[in-house]
């Protein structure tokens, strides 16, 4: 069996001690005073060795200074090959970068923007594959002049389950306050194809989603069917006083006449 051996890089000894003159390239680069103390050095190859200083900029906490020197077989001057700024365990670093088409949200096109779409974008499909009911019956007339590319069934369901997560979907609040569903609205247009039971366009003018695609099972208060449910009068009990109850109050003395004391019917003396 066997074995890989490795060769050790031995530290040259010269190289080794020039913290000096590593200091001193770190500091060209560097602001007064944000070289801090030596932390070590590695062996990187024959005569190669870098020098790690601390880097004192509260900007930079967790960096450190890395200088490279080297010097020529049978030479005795050791020169500066490199003097970086990396960072070390734990400092702070700028997030990965993500290319712009990663990026790009919705809305965020504006007025003579272009956003190409690439040839293996898995949305679209060759245009002669779309055999549906709902294909383009204007390709079918053009012979092969029509669409390039049509949608494919990922871009369809990618467009199924963002429409129906989104705004204009069942979980909306406004939705959940709706007297109905979209599906049985008036101004509700379904689209056409393999999405018209699921999906339709609002045509009224008053609704928030006019002119969008919506769920049928969204919702809002311009509904076509929607009432206006008048309150109903609060029951009130009648005051009376004593001319409505029919007496009037009077006093009588002991012979019987009237003072006041007591009381008789109306009407009568």
């Amino acid at each position: 069996m066997s074995r890989t051996r490795t060769r050790t890089i031995p530290i040259d000894q010269a190289c080794a001690s020039a913290v000096d003159l590593a200091r001193a390239s770190a500091e060209e680069l560097a602001w007064p005073n944000e070289v801090g103390e030596h932390l070590g050095l590695d062996g990187e190859g024959d005569r190669v060795v870098t020098h790690y200083f601390a880097c004192t900029d509260r900007a930079y906490r967790g960096w450190r200074w890395a200088v490279t020197v080297t010097r020529a077989a049978r030479a005795k001057n050791v020169t500066v090959s490199e003097s970086v700024l990396l960072p070390g365990g734990g400092s702070l670093l700028a997030p990965a970068w993500v290319p712009w088409s990663e990026r790009l949200l919705p809305g965020d096109l504006g007025v003579g923007d272009l956003l190409p779409t690439s040839a293996d974008d898995d949305r679209l499909a060759p245009g002669f594959t779309d055999t549906a009911e709902d294909g383009d019956q204007q390709m079918f007339f053009e012979y092969g002049l029509g669409r390039a590319r049509v949608l494919s069934a990922i871009g369809r369901d990618r467009a199924v389950r963002r429409w129906h997560a989104g705004e204009a979907g069942p979980h909306t609040p406004i939705a959940r306050t709706a007297p109905a569903q979209c599906s049985t609205c008036g101004f509700y247009w379904p689209l056409a194809g393999s999405l018209r039971l699921g999906f339709g366009v609002c045509a009224n003018e008053y609704a928030p989603d006019d002119g969008r695609v919506v769920s049928a099972d969204h919702g809002c208060g311009a509904h076509s069917e929607a009432v206006v449910i008048m309150p109903t009068p609060e029951h009130t009990t009648p005051i009376l006083d004593d001319h409505d109850l029919g007496y009037d109050l009077v006093s009588q003395d002991a012979g019987g006449s009237v003072d006041g004391a007591g009381f008789e019917p109306l009407g009568h003396s």
